[in-house]
């Protein structure tokens, strides 16, 4: 096997592209799943029956179905009810919908962590509801849970690769188009390779850091 450079070189532009596309995925899919999962931890919290039983039932749904069906259903099955977006907005809201099922369950681990103590001196104190959980409860809760939910952000880079199915060009998407218009399948995949492991082992590091720094 001869290692082509040029090959490289040509294909760098795409690469690019493609790298574009997934750090817009991955980051519009984090703020998704990170905003949603913590209406849904709270929503699982209320008294109302009628509103725990619903939630837990889509949330279980959505968590214990392939993300590659979910994008499938969205991109395909959604326009024939008239609800069309473009693969990428498609490819975003899947990834963000899809785990925000996870980061509900790191962030009710996160609140149900919060010591007794504190809710006690909130209502010692006279707080509102608001204010106990915007002011309270939540900021201590968040703290503990930022390693966990940095996990989930390097598991949906790792997942940025299935929206080539519904034909988001993401990096592995470019690679496997470049690949096939010029019969070169080793250097563009290779160059994939490489650029997930430089960005999803220094950020695995940084969480580690970043975890110990939390827990002192």
């Amino acid at each position: 096997m001869n290692w082509d450079w040029g090959a490289v070189r040509d294909f760098m532009p795409h690469f690019w592209d493609g790298l574009l596309v997934t750090l817009q995925a991955l980051a519009l899919g984090s703020v998704i799943s990170f905003a949603l999962g913590l209406v849904w931890a709270l929503l699982m919290r209320t008294p109302t029956r009628w509103v725990r039983w619903p939630v837990g039932v889509v949330t279980e749904f959505i968590r214990n179905t392939p993300l590659l069906v979910q994008l499938f259903f969205l991109f395909y099955v959604l326009p024939e009810w008239n609800i069309t977006f473009s693969a990428l907005t498609t490819g975003v809201v899947a990834i963000g919908l899809h785990y925000s099922t996870y980061t509900m369950q790191v962030y009710r681990a996160g609140i149900e962590g919060v010591p007794a103590g504190q809710w006690e001196a909130a209502t010692a104190l006279n707080l509102s509801l608001r204010h106990t959980w915007t002011a309270v409860i939540l900021p201590q809760a968040i703290r503990r849970v930022v390693p966990a939910l940095g996990n989930y952000v390097i598991s949906m880079l790792k997942d940025t690769p299935m929206l080539m199915a519904i034909t988001v060009l993401e990096m592995l998407g470019e690679a496997r188009l470049y690949s096939q218009e010029h019969f070169q399948f080793t250097e563009p995949l290779t160059v994939i390779g490489v650029a997930f492991i430089l960005v999803s082992y220094p950020a695995s590091l940084l969480l580690r850091a970043l975890e110990r720094r939390l827990v002192r």
